[in-house]
């Protein structure tokens, strides 16, 4: 079971970053390279603790529907979405935050077993590790982006404690 590991260096609160990382909206643009949208479940705003979200993408050339669940929504520390159904055997996505001198510290942990037992650990080893890490740094390359910019106005509803 391959697992991911990214931190990434945020200047703006943690309750803003938290948010951002549970955004459906926000989640399909930084996908959109994929074609990713919500079709099922939460298809808009801010997902939340029990809540389900299906995604239909194009990954390799194939169109794909995955279904995660959101089991752990401690605002502002941790947020876990857990593969419910998809391609893969199963995944795990813990979200940790932390406050910095500066802002946030977000940290990933992408837990995932592949399809296909010894195809699919081949297949890690060749590309799809490198696919996932690259995909996850991209998404959190424009979470970030969007924190530290006005940007993240068009993801956080009006009321929510987005500035900390």
């Amino acid at each position: 079971m391959p697992v991911i590991l990214l931190e990434t260096l945020i200047e703006a609160p943690i309750e803003r970053v938290f948010d951002l990382a549970r955004s459906i909206d926000l989640h399909a643009e930084t996908m959109s390279t994929s074609r990713e949208q919500a079709v099922a479940g939460v298809i808009d705003g801010l997902i939340g603790l029990n809540e389900t979200v299906t995604w239909e993408a194009v990954h390799f050339g194939i169109r794909q529907r995955l279904t995660s669940r959101i089991t752990i929504c401690e605002r502002p520390a941790h947020l876990q979405d857990i593969m419910v159904r998809g391609a893969f055997v199963g995944f795990t996505h813990d979200h940790y935050f932390s406050r910095t001198e500066t802002g946030t510290l977000m940290k990933d942990s992408f837990d995932y077993t592949s399809p296909l037992w010894t195809l699919g650990k081949v297949a890690d080893a060749l590309f799809l590790k490198r696919y996932m890490t690259s995909l996850l740094a991209e998404r959190n390359r424009l979470i970030k982006l969007t924190a530290e910019s006005g940007a993240w106005k068009r993801f956080i509803p009006e009321g929510e404690s987005a500035s900390g």
